[in-house]
């Protein structure tokens, strides 16, 4: 029989669970579009050259452009199977940072509402709760593993 205590336990790893999903499928399908259709050069010609009449050197806009969809693929896809999702997590947060960032730049009070603060919400999600509370994940069963050995 189940207690509340083991009820409440199983509410929270799905509640986890489904946060996890959402934010990975959130940017792993994002990943995709910018990895498979637009391509990572494309990418950062259209979303990052755009900043070279900017403070920013030229390389620095071609390496992060180039970089952010791979990372996102990545995060995202880490994320969905539930490994290294702390990292997968971090590295989706500096990526929120840099899109804020960009936009700001251009924009100094663009409206990142919309956009950024709802993946924001997720990442915070993922990295304040505590990892045993994310039991249907890769990284949980490699912990479990661990322990039993």
């Amino acid at each position: 029989m189940m207690t509340e205590s083991n009820q409440h336990t199983i509410w929270q790893a799905y509640s986890y669970l489904f946060v996890r999903l959402i934010l990975g499928l959130i940017f792993f399908m994002a990943g995709i579009f910018k990895v498979f259709e637009l391509g990572p050069m494309g990418h950062a010609e259209r979303f990052f050259l755009p900043y070279q009449d900017t403070f920013l050197p030229v390389w620095s806009l071609w390496v992060v452009g180039v970089s952010i969809p791979i990372v996102e693929l990545l995060a995202g896809a880490l994320l969905i199977i539930g490994w290294m999702v702390r990292w997968a997590a971090v590295s989706l947060g500096i990526v929120l940072v840099v899109v804020t960032f960009g936009h700001l730049l251009k924009e100094p009070l663009f409206a990142f509402h919309a956009h950024v603060i709802p993946r924001l919400v997720l990442v915070l999600f993922v990295l304040i709760l505590p990892e045993a509370m994310d039991r249907f994940s890769i990284d949980n069963w490699l912990k479990s593993r661990s322990k039993d050995s």
